[in-house]
């Protein structure tokens, strides 16, 4: 006997399962905007506040999603809306040369925020699959993120951009970085963020719930804002004796590489390293930025001596050289000796100074896209500490490199200082720069090591081993900052140990959050 087939149900079935698995736009509206909101706390805003409590309210929509399907929709759209701001400056550099450019600009921040929203799909989806249930799902999604923004510093050569722990770098908070570097500032983040859900009771309504947990997030807070401020009020080691000259020509991207303004552009390198100042010191060296002159390093002849004698010091710059059919973005030193050490840089910005696999595809006739035949930059052999004539060991950073903490120089051979050099000037100016700039404090505070920092738009800075600014020279302004070398600090807990503490911690709250399923279910 054939059983009768019922179609008109079935499919009234089916499309209430889907609905219950995909959000209202209403409900992914609210997602983008937390996630625009979290994205407040980034510099140069710097609300720090305003993502806690949009995350919390994140933690809570995912909490209560129920389906895997529809907690990725949540975490996907937030994303979505907090990529989308806090990484805006993606677009400047289509807006160099509009006329050829311009229109892949939109293209690029949506794929852009579209691939950093994933880094919140997948842990929100991961937690609904892992822990289902208000308010479980939302704790384990805030443990997961944790390790997500640790992942995006390693997957696909990295990008650990806007992590949910940069918001504390301008707080005393941000001292906690030394000991548990940025992944464990996420976690400050993240647990502040998922505390008021820890001791819900009642369905997801019910909240007034939240004010138990909510209190202990307050307090975390506070407890790491008074350490921080007990760390800064330490005393600092004394500053070198050393004085150096930071210069920022202020060349416009636009106009950097024309043949008339690049030797403007030369001429105010050269006028501002060589003002001599009453009462101060001559500079014992002086830094120019990325890229700072109109010719390669095999091209230079007398160059570094006449450099060096019209400055009175020794330079430190960034330059280009070639080497056969392959460029490097390297740094080095002009000297009335010549040319110093040289270091090429060897994170490269992916599709901006390389095309990922060209050299692969190379050796199937695609060339056009490879570094090997000069088509972008090649990279170095990896960090290095380099001593240049009457100055202690330094590490060189170019640009991108000072994103990434992993890539800095622990142990035995350990630097004295940081450098970086850099060109923000494809950053634009609303939030790219400035950015950079809190990334390159946290890379100082991780250390405990003192970062000089050379750019061509701003903002050059002299930040001391604690991340805090002594001087520093704004954006699209042309000028110098003459300061001390600042003393470095012992090895701190995190230069020993890295991020595992803190991934640790993040893997305890996780299998908290899985015992607390157990218990209740």
């Amino acid at each position: 006997m054939v059983s009768p087939v019922f179609p008109g149900p079935t499919r009234k079935l089916s499309r209430a399962s889907s609905q219950r698995r995909r959000p209202s736009w209403a409900a992914l509206a609210l997602d983008l905007a937390l996630g625009t909101l979290a994205a407040l706390g980034q510099a140069p805003w710097n609300l720090w506040f305003l993502t806690v409590l949009a995350l919390a309210a994140l933690c809570w929509q995912i909490g209560r999603a129920g389906h895997a399907r529809a907690a990725a929709w949540h975490g996907f759209a937030a994303g979505l809306g907090h990529f989308a701001l806090a990484m805006y400056w993606i677009v400047e550099p289509f807006f160099v040369e509009p006329e050829i450019y311009g229109w892949m600009a939109p293209f690029a921040l949506f794929f852009m925020a579209a691939g950093g929203a994933l880094f919140w799909t997948v842990p929100a989806w991961l937690a609904a699959r892992l822990a289902p249930g208000f308010p479980r799902q939302g704790l384990v999604f805030a443990a997961l993120m944790v390790f997500s923004d640790w992942l995006r510093g390693w997957i696909f050569t990295g990008l650990p951009w806007a992590l949910a722990g940069h918001v504390w770098i301008d707080t005393p908070a941000g001292q906690l970085a030394a000991t548990l570097g940025s992944i464990g500032l996420s976690g400050l983040t993240m647990l502040a963020a998922a505390l008021p859900l820890a001791f819900w009771r009642g369905g997801p309504d019910h909240l007034r719930a939240a004010l138990p947990g909510a209190l202990l997030a307050a307090l975390a807070i506070a407890a790491a804002w008074s350490a921080g401020m007990a760390r800064l009020a330490r005393p600092l080691p004394a500053d070198s004796a050393l004085h150096l000259r930071l210069i920022q020509p202020n060349a416009v991207q636009a106009l950097k590489w024309d043949p008339y303004w690049s030797e403007v552009f030369f001429r105010r390198l050269l006028d501002l390293s060589a003002i001599r100042d009453s009462g101060r010191p001559a500079p014992d060296a002086v830094i120019w930025p990325e890229t700072a002159v109109n010719f390669l390093l095999e091209q230079s002849g007398t160059a570094p001596q006449d450099i060096a004698g019209f400055v009175g010091a020794p330079v430190i710059l960034g330059i280009q050289r070639v080497e056969g059919a392959r460029y490097f973005n390297s740094l080095t030193t002009f000297s009335d000796r010549g040319i110093g050490p040289v270091y090429d840089k060897f994170h490269l910005v992916p599709f901006g100074e390389y095309t990922p696999w060209g050299d692969v595809m190379a050796r199937f006739g695609i060339r056009a896209f490879a570094a090997q035949h000069g088509f972008g930059y090649s990279a170095g052999p990896g960090p290095q500490v380099i001593t240049l004539p009457g100055l202690p060991p330094l590490q060189p950073l170019i640009c991108y490199e000072a994103v990434f903490p992993q890539h800095l120089v622990t142990g035995a051979d350990r630097p004295a200082w940081l450098l970086q050099v850099t060109n923000d000037a494809w950053f634009g100016q609303l939030s790219g720069p400035w950015q950079h700039l809190a990334q390159a404090r946290l890379r100082a505070i991780e250390s405990g090591l003192p970062l000089l920092r050379a750019a061509n738009t701003g903002v050059s800075a002299v930040i001391d081993a604690r991340g805090q600014l002594r001087a520093t020279l704004g954006l699209n302004l042309a000028g110098r900052i003459d300061a001390a070398l600042p003393g470095a600090l012992p090895p701190t807990p995190w230069s020993r140990w890295r991020d595992w503490p803190a991934l640790g911690l993040a893997a305890i709250g996780l299998l908290l959050a899985a015992r607390r399923r157990n218990l209740r279910g």
